[in-house]
């Protein structure tokens, strides 16, 4: 009896253990996993700011399973709304400094830098 119960507090202990270990570390964030890629994903883009080199295709793909779409402030490019999984592209010509944001949702913001 004794060791029965021994061994359910072990079991509880150590669950116990791995689940504040997991929380503690928290959930990965959605990260780029090609140059020059900025996920969309839990109402972020990420990373939130970019620099890249004149000429350099940016990626943008929502892994949200919300429609997002990504606008320039100075209206320079607009994508379609992008379902999940969707893509949208935009080649850099000149440098400058480019603000970008979702139009539906005006509070997700990046910037992307161009030298």
């Amino acid at each position: 009896m004794l060791s029965s119960l021994f061994r359910r507090a072990f079991v509880l202990s150590v669950g116990s253990g791995m689940l504040i270990a997991a929380l503690v570390t928290g959930l990965p964030a959605a990260q780029a996993q090609e140059p020059n890629e900025i996920v969309i994903k839990n109402f972020m883009f990420s990373p939130m700011s970019l620099t890249v080199k004149v000429g350099t295709t940016v990626t943008w793909k929502n892994m949200d399973g919300e429609p997002h779409t990504v606008v320039n402030d100075a209206g320079i490019f607009h994508s379609a709304a992008l379902d999940q999984n969707d893509t949208y592209q935009f080649k850099f010509d000149k440098p400058g400094i480019y603000k970008v944001l979702c139009g539906i949702h005006p509070y997700m913001k990046a910037t992307i830098t161009v030298q």
